[in-house]
């Protein structure tokens, strides 16, 4: 069971996040002061493990590893809590093995783990509790601390340390997840709007069956492939109430003009997938550009899984760079899923003396960005 090198990036410096000044440790270091961590993420149909390292000699955050694998169902299918979670059983332990063979190639001269860190919610329960359970196991075996991750969290500080973006309105859109939010005062995470249905993700997955696209590599890159082909606009709902978004209606629109124009040929699914993309986009754009103005901000972060989508960056970084900001975007080697992002908000939590008890690992399928005190 071999994987390609899945840590490739230079380290990247704390010192551009104007985060506190980090304590005195008061959790196991190596012989260099160092904090090293491993994270593990498995709230959806993804699973990962990342190993990531705190030198506190150069101050920087070092990915030294991130294998990840993705259950895919078939053609028109979506992925079921109960086999993505069989999914994620069968792959953990190659995948604790992968990532630690990669970030210490010496073996078991310089194995070193600070603490274990897992996403703890939000996502789909049955997948999640099947991470928790390898979390917990590994917590006991190397007797070191857990830290419980939110995963909204996990992407958010995982886009701040890899683009250097210090105070950014965030834009984090995924597959169960839509939201505008830029860090409050209270030391949290403020949701200036969100979906008030169903999320970006999966109003593009939902609609890539309807049209028989693949769902490899993800349904999200295949519509992002055709609408590049694509050549007519149809006029699509646009739904913005307030600072909010709704995706479920435009969902129906797009079913029944595929079901009624699709097969007579008036469009292709180019054009479906073109229009499709062009309206929703537009609609984050919309509210971002809103939250920037009230926060008086000049930085966007785009983070989660539909954030990789070189579209969405392009409108997106017209509409800032109109404001005279700048746009910080990733990749989709830290947009989707990961295990190195639980990994760096777990190692700024645990900076901070954070770590969760074994009585308190239980996940939660609900569990809002809101409601995490973020002390770093």
């Amino acid at each position: 069971w071999t994987m390609a090198s899945t840590a490739t990036d230079s380290p990247c410096s704390a010192l551009n996040l104007d985060n506190l000044p980090i304590p005195p440790p008061t959790h196991k270091v190596n012989s260099r002061g160092e904090t090293i961590v491993l994270g593990i993420e498995g709230s959806a149909n993804k699973i990962g493990v990342g190993v990531l390292r705190y030198s506190p000699k150069t101050q920087t955050y070092h990915i030294l590893s991130n294998p990840r694998k993705t259950f895919i169902p078939p053609i028109g299918q979506g992925f079921l809590p109960r086999e993505t979670a069989l999914h994620h059983q069968n792959h953990v332990v190659p995948l604790v093995k992968a990532a630690i063979n990669e970030a210490f190639p010496e073996g078991d001269v310089g194995f070193f783990l600070s603490a274990i860190c897992f996403t703890q919610g939000p996502g789909m329960g049955a997948p999640l509790q099947s991470c928790a359970v390898a979390a917990r196991m590994l917590s006991l075996i190397w007797n070191i601390p857990l830290v419980g991750v939110n995963h909204c969290v996990g992407h958010i500080e995982m886009g701040r340390v890899a683009t250097g973006a210090s105070n950014p309105v965030v834009l984090y859109v995924s597959g169960g997840n839509t939201q505008v939010l830029a860090y409050s005062s209270q030391q949290k995470y403020c949701i200036f709007g969100e979906t008030i249905d169903i999320a970006i993700g999966n109003c593009l997955d939902r609609f890539a069956r309807v049209i028989g696209l693949s769902n490899d590599p993800s349904p999200g890159y295949n519509i992002e492939q055709e609408a590049k082909k694509g050549d007519k606009f149809l006029n699509v709902p646009y739904t913005v109430k307030g600072m909010d978004v709704s995706f479920s209606g435009i969902l129906t629109y797009m079913e029944q003009e595929a079901k009624t124009k699709l097969k007579d040929g008036q469009v292709t699914k180019a054009d479906l997938c073109f229009s499709l993309q062009e309206t929703i986009f537009a609609m984050l754009v919309e509210i971002t550009e809103r939250a920037m103005a009230h926060c008086g901000n000049t930085q966007v972060l785009i983070v989660g899984g539909v954030g990789c989508n070189r579209r969405l960056q392009e409108m997106m970084a017209d509409m800032v760079q109109a404001r005279g900001g700048t746009l910080c975007a990733m990749d989709h080697r830290y947009c989707i899923d990961n295990g190195a992002m639980i990994a760096q908000a777990g190692i700024l939590a645990l900076q901070f003396g954070v770590t969760t008890n074994l009585k308190d690992t239980q996940c939660t399928q609900r569990f809002r960005t809101d409601q995490v005190t973020t002390v770093w």
